[in-house]
Formats: C-alpha cells, sequence, structure tokens
C-alpha cells in the first residue's frame, strides 16, 4: 500500500504553479476591469476567486493521477523511467486505487465548477466537463491525445485562456484584451512545464511509442521552443504594460528562467532536466504573482 508521502509525490507538487497562476492572473485582471476600489469586488468576489483556484487545483492533481493511472496500466512507465514517483508504474498501488484518486479529484472540480455556475452563468458547466474530459484523455482513452502530440496544445487551451479568461469572467462579468494576452503569456508558460517534462522523458516516450510534441519535434528543436516558449511570455507583459506599465514589473519573472533556460540550451537530459520542470513552474508563479500586484497597482 502506497504511503501519505508517495501519494502526494504523485500528485507531483511542482505541477500545482500551473494551475495557481492562471487564477491569479485572471484575479487582477478581473481586478483592473473592475478598478480596485470599485463597489462590485465584494466578498462573493474572494469567494469566487477561491472556488476557481479549487477548481484549478483539484484538475491539476486529478490530471496528474489520471496520467499516472494510464500511463501505469499502459507499461509507459518502465523500470528505467527518471521522472518523478508513479504510484502504478512502481507497484506501490493499485491501479483502481489510483483512478479512485483521479476521479475524486474530478469531483471536487467539477463541485466547485457548479457553484461558480450557479452564481455566473450556466455555460460554465459546459467549460468543466470539457476541462474533466481533456484532463481525462490526455493519456486515458483508446486514442490519447497526449501520445499523439497534442498536449501542449490543450495545456495552453486549458491552463492558459480557458483558466485566465474563465477566472476573469467570474470575477468581473467580461473580459478585456489585456486578460486575453496574459492568457497567451500563461498558457505559453505552462506549455514550457509540460515541453520540459516531455523532454527529459523524450528517450523512454519515443521508445514506447508515446508520441509527444518533444519525440515528434526532436531534441534539439524541443529544446529551442522551450526558450522560444519563456520569450514569448514576457513579450505578452510587454503589450500589457503599454497600458498597464506596473505591469512591466512582471518582467523579473526572468530572472528564476534563466538557469533553467541555460540548462536545456546546453543540452540537460534525463534526471539533470528534473529540476528545469520545478524551476520552469517557479518561474511561472513569479509572472502571475507580479502580473497581479502590477494590475492591482
Amino acid at each position: 500500500m502506497a504511503t501519505a508521502a508517495q501519494w502526494v509525490s504523485a500528485a507531483r507538487p511542482r505541477t500545482l504553479p500551473a494551475a495557481i497562476a492562471p487564477v491569479l492572473v485572471g484575479c487582477g485582471a478581473g481586478a483592473a476591469i473592475l478598478g480596485v476600489h470599485h463597489s462590485s469586488w465584494t466578498a462573493e468576489s474572494w469567494v469566487k476567486a477561491a472556488l476557481a483556484l479549487i477548481v484549478a487545483l483539484a484538475l491539476q492533481v486529478g490530471v496528474n493521477y489520471a496520467n499516472d493511472y494510464s500511463d501505469g496500466i499502459r507499461g509507459t512507465d518502465g523500470a528505467h523511467r527518471v521522472g518523478p514517483f508513479r504510484l502504478v508504474g512502481s507497484g506501490a498501488a493499485a491501479p483502481q486505487a489510483v483512478k479512485a484518486g483521479a476521479i475524486t479529484c474530478f469531483a471536487i472540480a467539477a463541485a466547485a465548477g457548479l457553484a461558480l455556475a450557479i452564481t455566473s452563468a450556466w455555460w460554465l458547466i459546459l467549460v468543466g466537463a470539457a476541462s474533466i474530459a481533456a484532463a481525462w484523455f490526455y493519456t486515458g482513452g483508446r486514442r490519447p491525445y497526449g501520445y499523439a502530440g497534442f498536449g501542449e496544445l490543450f495545456v495552453f487551451v486549458f491552463f492558459g485562456l480557458v483558466a485566465v479568461l474563465g477566472t476573469t469572467y467570474v470575477i468581473a462579468e467580461r473580459v478585456s484584451i489585456t486578460s486575453i494576452v496574459l492568457a497567451v503569456g500563461t498558457g505559453l508558460l505552462a506549455c514550457a512545464i509540460l515541453v520540459a517534462n516531455n523532454l527529459r522523458d523524450v528517450a523512454t516516450d519515443g521508445a514506447t511509442g508515446k508520441r509527444t510534441l518533444a519525440v515528434i519535434l526532436g531534441d534539439g528543436l524541443t529544446r529551442r521552443v522551450y526558450a522560444a516558449m519563456l520569450v514569448a511570455a514576457l513579450l505578452a507583459v510587454v503589450v500589457v504594460g503599454l497600458r498597464h506599465p506596473w505591469c512591466l514589473i512582471a518582467l523579473a519573472a526572468a530572472l528564476p528562467a534563466i538557469r533553467p533556460v541555460r540548462q536545456v540550451l546546453r543540452g540537460a537530459r534525463g534526471p539533470a532536466l528534473i529540476p528545469v520542470l520545478g524551476a520552469t513552474g517557479m518561474t511561472e508563479f513569479c509572472y502571475a504573482v507580479l502580473l497581479l500586484i502590477g494590475l492591482l497597482l
């Protein structure tokens, strides 16, 4: 039986900034629309922000457990895996237990999302259903899209556009050009986390038939794509800074990005890329916190 520490490890805490960051950016964009001291920014707004955060975190942990389950029963997580601990692949937990963990997380996300839909707009139920489906079919089902090179696209859509714009909408009941531009930047950083993850596993994924974007593009091009995503995210800050100058403080997120970009471009492989995953997540988190501060100012 897996220990509590092993379950926490399999939840992949280093990926959680990808869930928290878009909610922070969306809250900042919503506050910018309302005005920080606007009477519409009430206790209800804080409740909605909290519910959006629960949805995002539950989906992120849920997709991590779902990937653990699906990759484990397919045999993708073999003995030579260099990434984070896996419950099913290691034999520490039964596949059905991990599947139940994923479903529980999705149920929590659905409950919080339903509360948001009731207080905001009914069509958010459809968005939530699509998000859960995307989380499961990343590596689940007969034809998982994560095995066909579409993982980054869906991460960009759901952990960038949907998460940022959805949070902005429930806070301000509309979106703005600023929120759209920052949703693109946030989505690119979320994609960079996945690119770093898949670059680390490119050899084993290719051998087991898992055709991630890194496998399709090849080692060298994948490394350049990773760096380009981080640069493009910073360019989004510059664009928004033309209207909201205080947002330019988010360019400081380039500082924690220097080391992982250097490691990737210098050819780090396998276990040497594990710290890159955490550093990229921290870059996205800093990006979001600084943008929130800038938008509030």
